[in-house]
């Protein structure tokens, strides 16, 4: 498990690489690739196939 010092270490080191005017930039472009990503998530289940109702002029159902 990753303890107090590791996360002060590796936050330095993000801040080293990317410098701290960066950072909310990165922030924000992560944030709208999640929301983006949970949003195709959530569009692909709406659009499972499911069986269409017959047609009003389907006429395999009627009795001649």
């Amino acid at each position: 498990m990753i303890g107090g010092w590791e996360w002060v270490i590796i936050i330095i080191a993000i801040l080293l690489i990317f410098g701290a005017r960066r950072l909310p930039e990165i922030g924000k472009s992560l944030g709208q690739g999640i929301r983006a990503f949970k949003k195709e998530l959530r569009g692909d289940s709406s659009n499972s196939p499911q069986e269409k109702p017959p047609a009003s002029g389907d006429k395999s159902n009627s009795t001649s």
